[in-house]
């Protein structure tokens, strides 16, 4: 079964546009589904690069390379962040007229090793797991009663988005394909990729953030706990999030005398990926898993949100910045009031709109010193947070 992705329309704009589009995300997220699904009726070369044959010709003799494999205009080059020195080699083809449509499941491909070659050529769309919009569709879930849209976010904050994760109906099939996910990641995109050899150290730092999700990062603490030394932990948090495991959320400050500015904190892209890590696949949600979804869905809505909190002990889960638009998003498990700390952000900054956004929410909306506060669940929030 083929679940239209929320990219498709920026895909569709571009892809005359450029020469090279790259199409980067965690892996089995469904990037060369997606790219398979974009080439039906074209005449197109697929080609995988874990493959060590093509991978090998690729690195080794690029016009050999093209002899052999290229006998179309456009071409998917598959995982292709497993090729050395790729960027000259990209350059080349794009500059010998082939179209190109790559995925990789590391940011390794972003770096200006590669980039820097490829200016003016390249387009990059980021293609996460299943958005709860995407994760509906692919359940065949159209209109709904409150009840059962609270029951099918459980779904998705437990088990996450991975597509092959959404489709099996067995919840123990569901964590057997999640822990199976997670190992090879682990092993090929992060270990390998990055050249870390104590697997034994990655995994335990993985589990780590997961028992710590929503917490401010001390990384001093955090290498002291692990057993591990700064520039280690440093380089395996790199890793992790270059390999669309997690995110390091930067705080959002503008007065550094009242603001906490340095540390971030963590979160998981995919929060069944994080319950499979922990081990924990509780039938309650918690709050910080509760927090990490709200932030994996604001994450693939387009938003890059941070957090705030003040030397005086205020904080506000997430804050995103449309245009000129500073808006506030708190994560309450029951939401129905505006808190103290909400109350000091918009007190402080003056936000047009703030959201309350809450697994049992209420649906109401209020106004506070002019800014409208809307009180509401997930996908009302970010429905309203697409409109601005």
């Amino acid at each position: 079964m083929y679940v239209e992705r929320s990219i498709k329309g920026v895909f569709n704009k571009i892809r005359e546009a450029y020469t090279i589009i790259a199409v980067v995300g965690a892996r089995q997220a469904g990037k060369t589904t997606f790219l398979k699904e974009q080439i039906k009726g074209v005449k197109a070369k697929y080609l995988l690069f874990d493959d060590p044959d093509i991978r090998e010709l690729f690195e080794s003799d690029i016009k050999k390379f093209e002899q052999q494999y290229l006998d179309h205009d456009l071409a998917v080059f598959d995982e292709i962040q497993y090729c050395r020195v790729a960027g000259p080699k990209l350059k080349y083809l794009a500059d010998s007229m082939y179209k190109m449509w790559i995925t990789s499941s590391s940011e390794i491909i972003l770096g200006k090793d590669i980039l820097s070659y490829l200016v003016g050529r390249v387009s990059i769309l980021k293609l996460y797991p299943f958005s709860f919009g995407e994760f509906l569709t692919a359940k065949g879930q159209k209109a709904m009663l409150k009840k059962v849209e609270q029951r099918l976010v459980w779904e998705h904050l437990t088990y996450g988005g991975y597509p092959k994760v959404v489709l099996a109906e067995d919840t123990e099939l569901k964590k057997i394909i999640l822990k199976d996910l997670y190992d090879t990641m682990l092993l090929k995109d992060v270990a390998r990729t990055f050249s870390i050899e104590d697997i034994s150290s990655l995994e335990k730092t993985s589990r780590y953030l997961s028992n710590n999700v929503g917490s401010v990062l001390s990384y001093d603490s955090a290498a002291k706990a692990l057993g591990i030394s700064f520039p280690t932990l440093k380089k395996y948090l790199d890793a992790m999030e270059k390999s669309y495991l997690v995110v390091l959320v930067p705080p959002y400050f503008k007065n550094k005398n009242k603001e906490i500015s340095k540390q971030p904190k963590a979160y998981f892209v995919d929060t069944g990926m994080r319950n499979a890590i922990s081990r924990t696949f509780a039938s309650d949600v918690g709050g910080n898993l509760f927090e990490n979804y709200v932030f994996s869905e604001l994450l693939k809505a387009g938003f890059s949100p941070r957090y705030w909190r003040t030397k005086g002990g205020a904080e506000v889960d997430f804050v995103v910045e449309i245009g000129k638009k500073i808006i506030p998003i708190e994560c309450k498990l029951n939401a129905d009031s505006v808190e103290r700390s909400l109350m000091s952000f918009i007190s402080t900054y003056n936000p047009p709109y703030a959201f309350i956004v809450g697994y049992e929410a209420t649906g109401k909306e209020k106004t506070v010193k002019r800014c409208k506060v809307a009180i509401c669940g997930v996908g009302e929030m970010i429905r309203h947070l697409t409109k601005f």
